[in-house]
């Protein structure tokens, strides 16, 4: 029997572990902590859900189809916007809307690959970019992660065959939170130059990147849309992810290939998700910074809390924009352990083992911890929790 597309990859892994918690009670004094899933739980400022009203009630446009790849005047925000943070010179006609991000991907790879082509994913993996690729016939190459949870260039280029079409990146990272250095960044980018292929870097998490000023200078380079594919996401910083609002940045040829994709799947991103992400760009500067902020200390708080878990055996290996990739002290999986926790601890996280390819050793000792949604007071509880295992 032929195998269908969708059998050829594994379950949403988020949607699997929420059927952890079934059957589950939580009590008052101890709730659970959910540190699955990397999204905000609050929604968008109220500012930003009457602008959204707003354009509701008064923009017809607002509830009919626009063009396949975005409203033009979202398409020159954002242009404007990463032309000032990157220090690049972008055009509108650089600049794709999709409906979230992982369409953005799923749209940059079908421009790229055919049946049978092969991507490179540093390990540990974001899982929607490997079910992506196994859903469309294209082999994920695994390129696993060295020292600091980095990826390595040479690592990478003994892995590029006469197949590969591109090298998918995620920075900050997801799940690891590592940011990449530009010099690393910079390094891909003129590896994936030299061979022909694409350099894909997926910055979902940049508006949380704890460093100031342009994360890499690829939108400087010469011809930098030759090689050179942006991911981004509205969804983190101005909490619009039940409104699936993405970007796509690449060359203008590209993005007409796109289009084809797009138009196919969604026909356009939706109109009022747009507005939203248009009056966040135009006016919400200020509140993403202190957002970032307040990320940036509960990162904070993670990495001084961390040496209770460490005195138990825990070694933080990540951590960054939202997430602490750690790995557990115990005999047993990761996959055994998380289910686990949520009986025992009240905490539900994703194992190592959604992050790796099957059968993997290193996923089997690893855990992803999302922080984001966790004050300090939160994450001192975590700790607590996480300590207090007896396994």
């Amino acid at each position: 029997m032929t195998q269908t597309r969708t059998a050829t990859t594994f379950p949403p892994p988020v949607m699997e572990a929420r059927r952890w918690l079934e059957g589950v009670e939580f009590t008052p004094d101890r709730p659970l902590i959910n540190v699955s899933q990397a999204a905000p739980v609050d929604p968008p400022p109220p500012a930003l859900r009457q602008a959204m009203a707003d354009a509701a009630l008064t923009k017809d446009d607002a509830h009919l189809y626009g063009p396949v790849l975005g409203m033009p005047a979202l398409r020159t925000a954002l242009s404007a916007q990463i032309n000032t943070h990157y220090g690049a010179d972008t055009r509108a006609e650089n600049i794709c809307i999709t409906s979230g991000c992982n369409q953005a991907f799923a749209a940059a790879l079908s421009t790229l690959c055919a049946e049978g082509d092969e991507v490179i994913l540093p390990t540990p993996w974001y899982f929607n970019h490997k079910m992506w690729l196994d859903m469309t016939g294209v082999a994920s190459i695994p390129l696993p992660v060295g020292a600091g949870l980095l990826p390595d260039v040479d690592a990478a280029a003994a892995l590029i065959t006469p197949k590969t079409r591109a090298i998918a990146l995620v920075t900050p990272n997801n799940p690891a939170g590592v940011e990449y250095p530009s010099d690393l960044v910079l390094a891909f980018y003129e590896l994936a130059r030299a061979h022909g292929i694409a350099l894909i870097v997926d910055e979902t998490y940049r508006d949380f990147d704890s460093r100031s000023g342009a994360p890499h200078p690829l939108f400087q380079q010469d011809g930098w849309e030759d090689t050179f594919i942006h991911l981004y996401s509205f969804s983190k910083a101005y909490r619009l992810t039940g409104h699936r609002v993405g970007a796509l940045v690449a060359s203008p040829a590209r993005l007409a290939e796109a289009e084809k994709f797009l138009d196919t799947v969604a026909i356009c991103p939706g109109q009022i998700g747009q507005y939203a992400a248009l009056w966040g760009v135009e006016n919400l500067s200020q509140w993403v910074a202190s957002e970032r902020d307040e990320i940036l200390a509960r990162r904070a708080a993670i990495e001084t809390g961390f040496p209770v878990l460490q005195a138990k055996g825990w070694e933080l290996l990540g951590l960054g924009a939202y997430f602490a990739y750690v790995a557990h002290p115990f005999e047993m999986s990761s996959a055994d352990l998380a289910p686990l926790l949520v009986r025992e601890a009240g905490i539900l996280c994703l194992p190592g083992t959604m992050f790796w390819p099957e059968g993997a050793p290193e996923g089997k000792a690893q855990l992803r911890i999302a922080f984001a949604n966790l004050d300090a007071a939160g994450i001192d509880t975590l700790y607590k929790r996480l300590s207090a295992l007896a396994i």
